[in-house]
């Protein structure tokens, strides 16, 4: 079956002043081709030159209808459901203006949808940051390609995709359920649009095809809802979707509602806790706000989360305001998660939180190696090498007995990571292990090239260690002392190779590398645009 045998499908895209932007979405859609049969554009009554740039692409663009709403509707699901509304094709799939379809993706939706009689239809999905061009796989490892699910409690654990943008649906099983998304300004409209399509239970096809390319533009001077979060109403308007979500899914199977509660815990909360920030006004408004959401929680859904997640539930309940050392608390929310020292015990010998915090850490001593928390310094040793020291935990490392670590540079993009030599790993007095891992920025600089990373690479930094009982556990760098500092190094193969450490938002290592002059210039000048688009925001 060609393209244009196949059923067609009416993309809608959502656009509000967006007019330079909007233009790169709708083409992706038209390039699609013929199994594209319209493209439904709803401008949400945009003050600036959004309504003129859809009307031009339309006069020229016969499947482009553009319908254009008298008052803005404050968010994203009135719009989608005006779309919807307008749709005439066998299957919608939605895109935002500011996001493109790669090539083929509308194909491999429809072919998969097909074969599979799905009234859903999932594809791969990546976060693009620009203007690096970085992607990153959204939910790696969740969707398995040629997949065919019956009914989504059979994998309760789909409740953790929660875009509405990666999937093909029939749109006669929109209308059969009543499918609609919340209008009006309601944030985080996918929670509750993707919890009714699963409530719904449809059988559920997998393409391994890459299908959305969600764009992520930290440095602009409007920032996407999903990351715009410098106050607690962002949260609370999270918390809030959550609530609906996990009540539509519970009241369809129990089974979904708990993996919805449960990934809160896991997911939610750990990504807003590892970015919460110092101001003090913040985290009390956040830390009210989480402790009576999760005081509503089963206490089942708790004890079915991962081991801290269920800690930060105990601290949270344990204390009305953040503890004054909550920056160690998010270390502790970040992934993977670090337990920084002191490591206090309580009256029995039991890990505690703290000795002004004797939270207990329930599970801690039971913990498979590989699951502990660790934490691992790192400080510079030359020019081409780093001295760690791995902490022990309650004695748990020094049970397994750690032998050797290696250095794990992975691709901030996704890929496969590159490993340094393994290191002994030696005792040192205060109770750890330490060891020199020395490594060659010129060879990752060739191998990211080969792995199709040019001007400039971005490498996450970690260390796995060995143990004499076979286990093993791997972790992020927390830098330390002067290992942030920027280098020029001298390369015969590049000339010059830009070398910047720096510390990521959980405050691991991480390292950007910019081969050749070429390279240098562009980072200089992206440090410098985003420089820039932060003085513009402020």
């Amino acid at each position: 079956m060609n393209s244009s045998n196949l059923p067609t499908v009416s993309v809608v895209v959502i656009a509000y002043n967006d007019a330079g932007l909007v233009g790169e979405a709708v083409s992706s859609a038209l390039a699609q081709g013929p199994v594209v049969t319209e493209v439904i554009a709803v401008n949400d009554a945009s003050s600036d030159g959004t309504a003129r740039v859809l009307d031009e692409l339309a006069a020229v663009h016969p499947r482009l209808k553009v319908v254009h709403r008298t008052e803005n509707s404050g968010g994203c699901g009135t719009p989608r459901n005006d779309g919807i509304a307008a749709a005439s094709g066998r299957y919608v799939l939605f895109l935002d203006s500011d996001d493109i379809l790669p090539p083929g993706a509308a194909d491999a939706l429809v072919r998969t949808a097909e074969e599979h009689r799905a009234p859903v239809t999932v594809g791969a999905a990546v976060r693009r940051e620009l203007p690096l061009h970085h992607d990153v796989p959204w939910m790696p490892g969740l969707h398995t390609p040629g997949e065919v699910i019956e009914r989504p409690v059979d994998r309760p654990e789909l409740v953790r995709d929660t875009l509405c943008v990666n999937k093909l649906y029939a749109r006669a099983f929109l209308q059969e359920h009543g499918l609609r998304f919340p209008d009006g300004r309601f944030i985080y409209e996918d929670f509750v649009f993707t919890a009714r399509v699963l409530a719904a239970a449809p059988r559920i096809a997998v393409t391994g095809d890459l299908v959305y390319v969600w764009h992520v533009r930290r440095s602009a001077a409007q920032v996407s809802i999903s990351l715009d979060r410098k106050d607690v109403g962002n949260w609370r308007s999270r918390i809030e979707a959550h609530r609906t979500a996990a009540r539509i899914l519970a009241e369809a199977s129990p089974v979904l509602g708990s993996a919805c509660r449960v990934k809160f815990l896991e997911y939610d909360l750990r990504m807003y806790l590892r970015e919460l920030g110092r101001d003090p006004e913040y985290q009390a408004a956040w830390w009210t706000l989480t402790r009576d959401y999760v005081d509503t929680f089963p206490e089942a859904d708790i004890e079915a989360a991962a081991a801290h997640a269920r800690w930060i539930v105990s601290l949270l309940r344990a204390s009305v305001t953040p503890p004054a050392d909550v920056e160690r608390l998010t270390r502790l929310a970040a992934e993977p998660p670090r337990l920084l020292p002191p490591y206090a015990t309580g009256p029995t010998g039991a890990p505690v939180w703290s000795e002004e915090l004797p939270v207990e850490l329930v599970g801690l001593t039971g913990l498979p190696v590989g699951e502990l928390p660790v934490t691992v310094d790192a400080e510079p040793a030359g020019r081409a090498a780093v001295r760690i020291r791995v902490h022990d935990l309650y004695g748990r490392l020094a049970e397994a007995g750690p032998v050797t670590a290696q250095l794990s540079f992975v691709p901030r993009a996704g890929g496969a990571p590159v490993l340094a030599q393994p290191v002994e790993l030696h005792p040192d007095s205060g109770g750890g292990w330490g060891a020199v891992l020395p490594f060659r920025l010129a060879d990752l600089a060739v191998t990211g090239r080969r792995q199709g990373l040019r001007r400039m690479q971005a490498w996450n930094v970690g260390v796995g260690v060995r143990c004499a009982d076979g286990s093993s556990v791997f972790t992020s760098l927390r830098p330390q002392g002067r290992l942030l500092r920027r280098r020029a190094l001298p390369s015969s193969r590049y000339g010059v190779l830009l070398a910047q450490p720096y510390r990521t938002g959980a405050g691991a290592l991480a390292l950007r590398l910019a081969p050749g002059a070429e390279g240098a210039l562009y980072l200089v000048r992206n440090r410098l645009d985003r420089a820039r688009a932060a003085r513009a925001a402020d």
